[in-house]
This record gives C-alpha cells, structure tokens and sequence, in this order.
C-alpha cells in the first residue's frame, strides 16, 4: 500500500511508492524525489524559498507583486542557465512571473535557432540602468519614470 503525507504548505501531498521493478532499478517517482531533494539546501530550504525570501515576492521584469494566493506563477530564473549554480548570496537568481520566465527563454531558443552568438539581448525593465531608445521602448521608459515618481 502507498504511503500518503499531506503538508499545510501549499496543499503539497507527497506519495511514495515501492518500486514496481524487483533487479534493483528504481521508479520514476523515486528519481524525481532523488532530483528534488539534491535540488534543496542542507538546511531543507530549496533554492526557490531562499531567492523569494533575498528577492521578495516581485517579478524583476514587471514589477508585479505577488501574494501567498498567487505566488505559484512567480518562479526562479538562473542568469547563467546554470540550474546547479545556485550560490547562498542569489547572485545567480532573479524572480520572475510565470509570462516573463517563458519569454527569457523563448527569446534564449530563438537567437540559438538565428545563430545569435552574443545570446538574447535582455533589457530589465525595473531593475536596470538608464534606458536608451534603442534598447527599450516608450512604454518601458514611462514606467522607470513612474516607479522613479513613486520611490520619491
């Protein structure tokens, strides 16, 4: 019989099985369990809770806030494509919402399908420098100089 754990956080149910297999090989399920624990820090917090604890609960493209009721869509992004690099300062994180992280790696796959050899060319919305004309466009621009307004 399956063994079933239920968690308070976030609805989570974890199931584990016996292995179907009896020469030693181990179930799917088994492998992914493996891979998400390996995933995890020693403490048992995943890299996921410590970017959204040093980077709050905002996407870093489009400003949008998120709460506990939605913050399922705001997701980790590894600048380097590096899925392992996962340093303890979150140098190698950034936040973003479900839209924005499929749009990074979208324009990732387009430019490798173009032969693009300097990679995609990311322009951070809220969090970058000045923006230049060619770099981003009008509406980009209002909004650095409404989020500038609303810091003042």
């Amino acid at each position: 019989m399956a063994k079933m754990t239920f968690s308070n956080k976030w609805g989570r149910v974890a199931v584990s099985k016996t292995p179907l297999t009896s020469d030693g090989q181990k179930s799917a399920e088994d492998a992914v369990r493996e891979m998400k624990n390996a995933a995890k820090a020693p403490g048992g917090e995943d890299y996921r809770e410590r970017s959204l604890s040093i980077h709050g609960l905002v996407c870093a493209r489009c400003g949008r806030d998120f709460s506990g009721m939605n913050r399922q869509l705001l997701t980790v992004h590894h600048k380097d494509g590096n899925h392992h690099n996962n340093p303890p300062d979150g140098s190698n994180w950034e936040n973003l919402c479900a839209f924005w992280h499929e749009d990074v790696h979208s324009r990732e796959v387009l430019s490798e399908y173009l032969g693009d050899s300097a990679g995609s060319r990311e322009v951070s919305l809220v969090y970058g420098g000045s923006p230049s004309a060619e770099s981003s466009g009008i509406l980009a621009q209002k909004l650095k100089q409404a989020l500038q307004k609303n810091k003042s």
